[in-house]
């Protein structure tokens, strides 16, 4: 399995907006409410905070995290961190201090990381990607694409994405 780049907000300037803002700007009110989607986390075990996110972030360099942490053979477990710090610490994903610190709880060495991150290193490849994507039809997250081509949209029951990974498979015998 593979992270890759799909910015929810890419025209976000990079520092972010407050997150009341962003609500007000897109639902009309800067309380709206995401209880539905805590019901479900809750459900599953994940306690969503949507009450601690203050920032709303433009994602691009928790991308480049991602990215690094792909390379280093650590994205599953940055991926995990940099989830959990967000929807449940309500961190701000803007801070390089603080994507610097999600990385070193996934297991990557923070020196380094604060180093690449500092830097504009695989910027415009993860934009390249993000446009790429849009490009090819994703216009949301989660997105799923299984042996590069079926395509599932959204959050899905497990059998629906059981029978996508089966059709992909199917399509060229693989086993």
């Amino acid at each position: 399995m593979r992270w890759l780049p799909f910015q929810l907000n890419p025209d976000l300037p990079e520092s972010g907006i407050p997150r009341a803002e962003y609500l007000q700007r897109k639902f009309g009110s800067p309380n709206h409410s995401y209880a539905r989607v805590a019901a479900v986390g809750q459900s599953v075990g994940i306690p969503f905070a949507f009450d601690k996110i203050r920032v709303q972030p433009n994602t691009v360099n928790a991308h480049r995290l991602l990215h690094y942490a792909d390379q280093q053979g650590r994205q599953d477990e940055v991926s995990e961190v940099l989830f959990r710090a967000y929807f449940i610490e309500g961190a701000n994903l803007t801070d390089i201090g603080t994507l610097t610190d999600i990385g070193g709880r996934g297991g990557l060495e923070r020196s380094a990381l604060a180093n690449y991150l500092a830097s504009d290193a695989d910027r415009e490849l993860v934009q390249a990607a993000d446009i790429d994507a849009r490009g090819g039809g994703i216009n949301g997250v989660p997105y799923f694409i299984f042996n590069n081509k079926v395509g599932v949209s959204g959050a899905q029951e497990a059998e629906v994405l059981l029978q996508a990974m089966l059709q992909a498979v199917g399509e060229d015998g693989d086993s």
